[in-house]
């Protein structure tokens, strides 16, 4: 019996419902492995098919083919080469599996069903998954595996089982969604994990944009000892050989030297850019269209449009009003010219006009109020989606979660659009993205917009001297209100006692609940915080709740 093991763990980006693309990857990822020397290659949660896969389980022809695929890899395993282990739906009589597939000598050789099932936050899988049983270890090549899914080792009963039954490893296989900060959670849990059981654990995960969820990959082994074994790189495709010695009985894995730590804002920008890279290009999109205002937050959307696409598939559009600024015509201009789009100015002012003569009989003797500002935002998003239905590429929409969380975005207009990259995160961290992006150089690619940009009070420009806070409390203290409420899901009392004015927590209350309309019909965005608007938070429109102590 031999007492070393070369497994290749494969971090891959498959295409959610692309079976046979998703097939074609995890050959390819097989052949590499064997080319180093595998003897198993270890790929992610649900690979075969794209993760999560919704409803599309539903449908009795797509776990079908999910099988017939999974067989065929089972059968091209006869060769003598890796085997592999593959996730995947697993219909067994009237109960069906979230699964991971072991493959050898031409055969599925073990199945192993999730057995914790996620139903919180963006996970709602016992909706669509039966548990499986507590799993006892596989048998591969001499070696006893405890391969897990994902959620089986965020808790510790799966791993008790499998070290109580023999297992020498375990093996979890992830479709782990990407959020700040994470990544420590992980390897928290996974140490208690180690400890728990004495056993060596390997995370073999996910990457890639899956509509608002992205997956960083990140995948790591920790030995028994709690030592870190390898970590390999976020946002990235990758496969890695690690090789594992059996001494005394225990595995142990060859440690190979850990790549330098990303910062938190790179990770939150690269999450962002892979995020729309894969939206943009699973969807098959030519490119983005988006207005650049002269603000912030559309130069920053602009930045990583160019960094996850390249310049040439990014249409940049000036939608100037009379209230439009010369510093912001200038500061929108700049951007462009930073990052080398194609720019174009388009007035809205005979659009206002033309609206304001089609309404004049109806608004005879009213006084001009947020109704003619919204007209203005209504006009750029028809003219931006007119682009769009023109040549194809999608508008990208450029709010922030604080925008969002208090209704500060007009529907059918700066909330119209197919997708966004600031959907989840708050001004605050706009601000600091932008100077994180400012100091960087990407893909050859420096500075991505002006000081001005940055240091300006931020407006719509929507009325004479307008900005931001005319109507919203500063953002450092919107946000702190925000993250408590939204994240935290606090109390008012608790936050006040937090330190925050009673009457501005009541006020941003208010405007979050009443705000629940419009974010039901926001385009998707990035998933970046603990708590996504969307799948994460689901709140009813119709809400009677005040949050008030009675």
């Amino acid at each position: 019996m031999s007492n070393t093991l070369r497994l290749a763990i494969a971090q891959l980006n498959p295409h959610a419902g692309q079976i046979e693309a998703n097939l074609v990857k995890l050959r390819r990822a097989r052949a590499e492995a064997a080319a180093l020397g595998a003897d198993l290659l270890v790929s992610p949660e649900f690979s075969i098919a794209g993760y999560p896969p919704e409803d599309l389980v539903k449908k009795p022809a797509f776990v079908a083919a999910c099988e017939a695929a999974v067989a065929q890899l089972a059968a091209e395993t006869a060769d003598g080469g890796p085997g592999m282990i593959v996730g995947g739906p697993w219909r067994d009589g009237e109960r069906l599996y979230n699964a991971a597939f072991v493959l050898d000598g031409g055969k599925i050789l073990a199945r192993r069903a999730k057995h914790e099932l996620p139903n919180y936050g963006v996970f709602d899988e016992k909706r669509l998954f039966d548990a499986g049983p507590a799993p006892g270890p596989v048998a591969f090549r001499g070696f006893r595996l405890g391969v897990m899914v994902c959620e089986d080792w965020w808790l510790p009963a799966v791993s008790e089982t499998l070290a109580e039954s023999g297992a020498e490893m375990l093996l979890s296989i992830n479709g782990s969604p990407y959020e700040a900060d994470k990544q420590g959670v992980r390897l928290t849990l996974a140490v208690a994990r180690v400890v728990e059981s004495g056993l060596p654990f390997v995370f073999a995960a996910m990457v890639g944009g899956q509509d608002e969820l992205v997956f960083d990959g990140a995948s790591f082994v920790l030995n028994a000892d709690r030592s870190l074994a390898l970590q390999m790189p976020y946002f990235a495709e990758a496969i890695t050989l690690t090789e594992w010695h059996r001494d005394g009985g225990v595995l142990r894995c060859a440690p190979q030297a850990p790549p330098e730590e990303p910062a938190r804002l790179a990770l939150i920008y690269r999450a962002m850019m892979l995020g729309l890279a894969d939206y943009v290009n699973k969807n098959g999109f030519p490119g983005v269209v988006l207005g650049l205002s002269g603000g912030i937050d559309s130069a920053l959307s602009a930045a990583v449009a160019v960094d996850a696409l390249g310049a040439a598939r990014v249409r940049a559009v000036m939608l100037p009003s009379p209230y439009t600024s010369a510093e912001s015509l200038e500061d929108a201009a700049a951007c462009a010219r930073l990052l080398g789009i194609r720019y174009e100015t388009i007035p809205i002012t005979p659009a206002m006009d033309a609206f304001a003569e089609a309404l004049a009989p109806a608004f005879a003797g009213q006084a001009a109020d947020i109704t003619e500002e919204n007209i203005q935002s209504r006009a750029r998003g028809l003219i931006l989606m007119a682009l769009s239905n023109k040549f194809g590429d999608m508008v990208l929409t450029t709010g922030n979660k604080s925008e969002m969380s208090v209704g500060y975005a007009t529907l059918y207009g700066d909330m119209c659009g197919g997708y966004s990259v600031l959907k989840d995160v708050y001004k605050t961290t706009v601000f600091a993205l932008a100077e994180w992006r400012n100091a960087q150089t990407l893909g050859g690619l420096g500075p991505v917009m002006p000081r001005r940009v940055i240091d300006k009070p931020p407006s719509a420009e929507l009325k004479p001297g307008q900005t931001d806070q005319d109507s919203l409390p500063p953002y450092a203290v919107l946000d702190g209100i925000l993250e408590g409420l939204v994240e935290g899901e606090r109390s008012i009392e608790a936050m006040v006692a937090a330190g925050f004015e009673r009457a501005t927590v009541l006020r941003v209350w208010r405007l979050l609940d009443r705000a629940e309309y419009k974010r039901r019909q926001a385009p998707p965005g990035v998933k970046i915080t603990a708590r996504a608007f969307g799948r994460d938070r689901r709140y009813p429109i119709t809400n009677g709740f005040t949050g008030l102590l009675r």
